[in-house]
């Protein structure tokens, strides 16, 4: 998977499980602030991408994840280059 494809799986994910339009969902977006994400909607999407992916996320890993660019990164890390 490339840079796009990874994104646009993060960006459908969040759509479907946080029920924000596909346009707020950039790499700067912060999922409190910015997409009225509470700590619920944020595991059930971490559960999405780790379905998704297939990869597991350990929720010491999460710390300090705020942004969709930053989620970006952590999946991006955890898939076989």
């Amino acid at each position: 998977m490339d840079r796009d494809e990874i994104f646009s799986t993060v960006r459908d994910a969040a759509v479907e499980v946080l029920g924000v339009d596909a346009t707020a969902v950039v790499e700067a977006a912060r999922f409190k602030e910015d997409l009225d994400a509470d700590s619920l909607d944020l595991v059930e999407l971490v559960m999405a991408l780790e379905e998704e992916f297939g990869i597991e996320v350990p929720e010491e890993e999460l710390e300090g994840v705020e942004t969709v660019g930053q989620a970006y990164d952590l999946v991006a890390g955890k898939l076989p280059a």
